[in-house]
């Protein structure tokens, strides 16, 4: 029996660790996490993930010299393995709200690719461009511009969810939309042109 109070005592100890390991980092380690994973449903599911290989660590007994560069590498992976498996998004998914509200998927606002070769070949040129444009941009614009325009989600829900002030948030868009113009004009004037 002196066994068993004896494990119980240590496993308190640990858990005791582990609950005063999680409230000093979780706040930190949830905003690198957001930064980097812009659905927020993902980045909690990586981080309640990296908190469970805590647990799972301290069970085994395996030890740790630093948690918290160990808290942020095995974050860093998570984040990888997810994007690994995560088939990306294509521009036909991505569904925006016109004037009335109504939601448009991005292939309503394409050339048809029925219409002939010619609108095809226009639709398949805006897309690549429009896929290049979004990458070229810093990444802290585009997750903005993608969270409001293509996300519908508002400045105030982007500012809770990432700690940046909306003022902030305002700024990165309108630069990225400026990009975005600059980018995507050449395109549309030879569009327009012929």
């Amino acid at each position: 029996m002196d066994e068993a109070l004896k494990r119980q005592w240590l496993m308190a100890g640990q858990d005791q660790r582990i609950s005063e390991v999680v409230k000093r980092e979780q706040a930190r380690l949830r905003n690198f996490i957001r930064r980097r994973v812009p659905d927020p449903r993902d980045a909690e599911d990586v981080l309640q993930d990296v908190f469970y290989k805590l647990v799972e660590a301290n069970r085994l007994l395996m030890p740790i010299d630093h948690v918290t560069a160990w808290l942020f590498r095995v974050a860093r992976n998570r984040i990888t393995d997810l994007f690994r498996k995560k088939k990306p998004e294509s521009f036909s998914d991505i569904a925006v709200a016109d004037e009335d509200g109504e939601l448009l998927q991005l292939e309503d606002l394409l050339p048809s690719p029925d219409a002939g070769p010619e609108a095809l070949y226009a639709r398949n040129v805006l897309l690549d461009e429009l896929a290049l444009a979004l990458e070229e941009l810093p990444e802290e614009q585009r997750e903005v511009f993608v969270a409001h325009e293509l996300e519908g989600r508002s400045f105030k829900e982007i500012a809770a969810e990432t700690g940046v002030s909306v003022n902030t948030l305002l700024s990165r868009k309108r630069y990225a939309v400026r990009r975005l113009r600059e980018r995507l004009q050449r395109i549309y004037d030879e569009f327009t042109d012929t």
